[in-house]
């Protein structure tokens, strides 16, 4: 038997826990990471959105939303509540469709080796 501390409860046996099982999405991503594969998926994402001009569109709507609230009223959580659902929305599907392949092919050639 484990003795308490008067400050703490005592440390749980790791063989009392339950392993946490990770989510399908949560294995991918760390495959993705761990392959470096995700790093190379952020910055194509990167390219392809400054490529069909989204960046400069969400940029704008920035500056937009700034000059009608004043610049010294809105602050970055501001801005990443009212654009964030907009970007989401706005990402061409061509980016999302090219992205989602390169993720499949990745699971694909991941799976086999």
């Amino acid at each position: 038997m484990e003795r308490a501390s008067i400050n703490r409860p005592p440390t749980p046996n790791q063989e009392d826990e339950p392993q946490k099982e990770l989510s399908l999405r949560e294995i991918i991503d760390v495959k993705l990471v761990e392959s470096g594969e995700k790093e190379k998926l952020v910055e194509l994402l990167r390219e392809r959105l400054v490529e069909c001009g989204w960046r400069d569109e969400m940029k704008a709507l920035c500056r937009a939303y700034a000059r009608k609230k004043g610049r010294s009223n809105v602050t970055v959580d501001d801005l990443i509540h009212v654009i964030t659902p907009k970007g989401r929305a706005s990402v061409p599907d061509s980016v999302k469709a090219e992205l989602l392949q390169r993720i499949r092919s990745f699971l694909l050639s991941s799976s086999l080796r």
